[in-house]
């Protein structure tokens, strides 16, 4: 049973024990990410991320590796557009002093010129390693472009120029607004004393400032837009996408299975089309991703550069068949298993246990029990896919990116 609890300092901890595993998983999920940033500040909720393993005022960046590892513990961070979360997966009897290397991170990081210097490099690195990752690249581009000039469409990486200008005081700074008690949510699933695991982060929290600053997040409204990058690569990667719904949306769970249905395995009709009947690609996949403020369906595929045109008509063909004939009854019901099967599957690891309860704590003030979770799934009707597919089946709505080795008229392939 999950348990959603407030400490008295005003930090959030979502809690599911599981008395039959031997192992715990424990995330620090904190409500900042790029929407949180300015253009002047881009990537420095990334920037903290990282610089949070780069030593505390009791362990260097090397001891904290090696207190983990000598605890068996496995440890990590990943920064989002809405929420940054640090995590550490350890056996249940060490669960206590794992937790003290995490906070100790996360309350006393030193953020050192030094280091930071080494690591804004480190950083530009990874943002080179993108720019030769096409598929990558293309599905970056394609995120900025149906967000363009709003808070979502910002890059969580930053911007070279952006980086440079983030020094020390910017991230105290940028930390005293939103690394705050009532912005946190400690989320822990697994093996645990519940009693003893509230007692140490409120402890350990309880030198952090209490509210965080809040802040308007820039919107506006969805326009088409398209990219072509020039690159000396051997294959194309086409990404085409529309702006749906929100993550509070009850209609997510519809867009979800239509996502399924239209490139979400090897039964679906992107696939059988583009990959299977017409041997284009042997990357095809389409998904639904929703945040707070929005969401879009991207469509994916990699393929030869002289059948680009060729991919982005076969495309739109599975599109028409969708918007003049729907889906049918058997299509919905194997998504349907689909989807359920792949919720079980992950509710079968603890830490996935914990980044979902935490992520839906976090973002939407409460967490979603299994039980709901399936009955929403199941109640999803052909009507709500008829609703969601007159969205995701209009290409006039669509921006789209492409990554080849010429420049092509993307936007005139997908329009006419």
């Amino acid at each position: 049973m999950v348990t959603i609890k407030k400490l008295d300092n005003g930090v959030t901890v979502v809690m599911e024990p599981l008395s039959y595993v031997g192992s715990c998983a424990l995330g620090i999920w904190v409500r900042t990410g790029a929407v949180n940033e300015e253009d002047s500040n881009a990537g420095i909720s990334h920037y903290i991320e990282h610089m949070m393993f780069k030593g505390t005022g009791r362990r260097t960046a090397r001891q904290i590796a090696e207190d983990v590892d000598n605890l068996g513990g496995q440890i990590n961070a990943f920064t989002g557009k809405e929420a940054t979360c640090y995590y550490i997966r350890m056996l249940e009897e060490n669960l206590l002093p794992a937790m003290d290397i995490l906070f100790d991170m996360f309350t006393d990081s030193r953020f050192e010129k030094k280091e930071m210097d080494r690591e804004r490099n480190v950083i530009k690195e990874e943002m080179k390693m993108i720019q030769d990752t096409p598929d990558e690249d293309a599905q970056d581009t394609i995120l900025e472009l149906v967000f363009k000039g709003s808070a979502l469409g910002r890059p969580i990486i930053g911007t070279r120029a952006s980086l440079d200008g983030i020094d020390r005081d910017r991230i105290r700074a940028y930390m005293d607004e939103e690394y705050t008690r009532d912005n946190i949510v400690v989320s822990i699933a697994g093996s645990f004393d519940p009693q003893a695991v509230c007692a140490l982060i409120e402890e350990k929290t309880a030198d952090m400032k209490e509210t965080a600053v809040q802040k308007d997040h820039p919107e506006a409204p969805y326009a088409p837009a398209f990219k072509v990058k020039v690159k000396d690569i051997e294959q194309s990667h086409l990404s085409m996408a529309v702006r749906t719904i929100a993550l509070d949306d009850e209609r997510r769970y519809a867009y979800s299975l239509l996502s399924s249905i239209m490139g979400g395995s090897m039964s679906s009709r992107f696939f059988q089309n583009i990959r299977e009947r017409k041997g284009l690609a042997y990357a095809v996949y389409s998904v639904n991703t929703s945040f707070l403020r929005g969401g879009y369906f991207d469509i994916y595929a990699g393929v030869a550069h002289d059948n680009v045109e060729k991919a982005v008509e076969a495309i739109k063909e599975e599109l028409a068949a969708l918007r003049d004939g729907g889906v049918t009854e058997e299509e919905l019901s194997k998504a349907k298993e689909q989807m359920k099967s792949g919720y079980i599957f992950g509710q079968e690891s603890v830490s996935n246990r914990m980044f979902s309860q935490g992520k839906n704590v976090a973002l939407l003030g409460r967490n979603f029990d299994q039980d709901e979770v399936l009955r929403c799934i199941d109640a999803v009707t052909m009507e709500d896919l008829h609703d969601a597919a007159a969205v995701v089946a209009d290409t006039s709505r669509y921006s789209g990116v492409l990554i080849s080795n010429e420049e092509k008229d993307l936007k005139a392939m997908i329009r006419r």
